[in-house]
Order: structure tokens, then C-alpha cells, then sequence
């Protein structure tokens, strides 16, 4: 703040600047790092992005069941469901501190 209690507009612009910096690499970092979500005691694996991307699932031979695909169907399901719990805690843990700096900033999407 000037005095006059007037805020420093440069200083504000400055510092809205480097925090969507800072969300952009965040967000960055998310899209590289990967979490893996299982279910069925480890049978069927998701892979997931911090973004939430599936990039990989694997599923144990002992989990394939030709009279029975409705079950590894629930597995994957709840395998994916796993990972993006995971992924939105990464999120969380990331982009939370960032979106609540950014909060009390007008014009910004939080």
C-alpha cells in the first residue's frame, strides 16, 4: 500500500503474475507425476496421471474369468476409482495453497 491507503497496483499485477506462474508449473508437475490405484488385493492396477489421465492398467491373469467379466469389470472400476482418489488428493496437495492465494484476486477463476 501507498500512502493514502491507495494499493499498489504494479505490486498486485506482480504478484498475480508469479502466482499464475506458479499454478502453471504446478499443473505441469501434475500432468508428469503418477499414481497407481489397485483393487482386488493388487489384481487389476490403474495408473493414473495427478491430472486425472489414465495411462496404464494391468490385470493379474488370475483376475480373468471368461464365465465371470462382471467382476473384473467392478475391479477395473474400482482400480480407476482408486488412483483418481489419489490424483485428487495430488491435486489438492499442489494446487490448494494456489487457489486460495489466487482467491481474493478479482478477475481470477478460483
Amino acid at each position: 500500500m501507498i500512502p493514502g491507503g491507495q494499493p499498489n497496483m504494479q505490486a498486485l499485477l506482480q504478484q498475480a503474475q508469479k502466482m499464475q506462474q506458479d499454478l502453471a508449473a504446478a499443473q505441469e508437475e501434475l500432468a508428469a507425476t503418477e499414481v497407481e490405484g489397485t483393487a482386488g488385493g493388487g489384481l487389476v492396477k490403474a495408473t493414473v496421471t495427478g491430472a486425472g489421465e489414465l495411462r496404464a492398467l494391468q490385470i493379474d491373469p488370475k483376475a480373468v474369468d471368461p464365465d465371470d467379466t462382471e467382476t473384473l469389470a467392478d475391479l477395473i472400476v474400482a482400480a480407476v476409482h482408486n488412483a483418481n482418489e489419489s490424483a485428487q488428493a495430488l491435486q489438492q496437495a499442489k494446487l490448494g495453497p494456489l487457489a486460495q492465494g489466487l482467491g481474493g484476486m478479482p478477475g481470477m477463476p478460483f
